[in-house]
């Protein structure tokens, strides 16, 4: 009988998920937090930071094609992307599977997060090899204010806003230089927290974005390796509307595989139930 398990607890350690640990993989403290990788049965290989579930195996996928595919199918021609955050290279794969995408730098303030993605996460961090794709170990907070009007998408994979340096990445400050680092037909998206154990988050990003940018609709999607299961997104921009200017087409020719998201499933998720539209106060 195996007797070693993986414990995750939720805000004020009233509730959580755990499960069984087959073998550890590695375990270090990094300058900013702790990473642990280790196989399970039932997921594959699971990916944490300071205890906190960041990645699975199984079912990454659904996450990473929500906060990437949405915004990228909006954009009319985007050649250019900006990943901050996305060190376990999930997002950053997504990415590379549209053709007109000539250039993506990934931001990611922790290189051992990078290595050890590298040698231990194949199915996400696939692409780090790809020529198209630079990888910058720095505060995404200070590089965005070197750029102004590059950008064609920004996408802000982030950490937890209680999670170590993840805070910075959700001022108005913040989405303010994502603005001005963006180009006229500029769309984003950022990960903005799940309704139930992080309703003030997902309030408090949702309004910094929607005071900044033209248009601001969040998003939702069935994410089961992120307590409590249901997560948000939210997409911006400076026009493009993510109803009226999505193409359905365009998924439907799309060559390479997507094992979640569809034109049926983008639609969808900007339908919000009532309790979220009135958390973040829209009718």
């Amino acid at each position: 009988m195996n007797h070693l398990r993986f414990e995750e607890y939720n805000i004020g350690n009233n509730s959580g998920i755990f499960f069984t640990i087959d073998k550890f993989l590695y375990s270090t403290q990094s300058k900013y937090q702790r990473i642990d990788v280790f196989e399970t049965p039932e997921f594959g290989r699971v990916f944490t930071l300071d205890g906190l579930t960041m990645t699975r195996e199984s079912d990454e996928f659904i996450y990473h094609e929500m906060i990437t595919h949405v915004p990228m199918f909006i954009h009319p021609n985007p050649k250019n992307v900006l990943i901050i955050g996305g060190g376990d290279g999930g997002t950053s794969r997504e990415v590379l599977k549209h053709p007109s995408v000539e250039n993506v730098i990934m931001c990611e303030i922790d290189s051992d997060v990078v290595n050890v993605a590298k040698e231990f996460l194949p199915t996400t961090s696939c692409e780090f090899d790809n020529p198209k794709l630079k990888i910058i170990c720095e505060d995404g907070s200070k590089l965005i204010k070197k750029y102004k009007d590059y950008f064609d998408v920004i996408i802000i994979d982030s950490t937890d806003p209680t999670e170590g340096q993840g805070g910075l990445l959700f001022t108005e400050e913040f989405y303010k230089d994502c603005y001005e680092a963006m180009t006229e037909n500029g769309v984003f998206s950022a990960e903005t927290e799940d309704p139930f154990l992080h309703k003030k988050w997902l309030k408090l990003a949702y309004n910094r974005i929607s005071n900044v940018f033209n248009v601001s609709n969040l998003y939702m999607g069935y994410v089961p390796q992120y307590p409590p299961g249901t997560w948000t997104w939210t997409f911006a921009s400076k026009g493009l509307d993510p109803i009226k200017d999505f193409n359905p087409e365009k998924i439907k020719a799309f060559e390479s595989e997507l094992k979640y998201y569809n034109e049926s499933i983008h639609i969808a998720s900007f339908a919000l139930p009532n309790f979220v539209k009135e958390l973040i106060n829209i009718k």
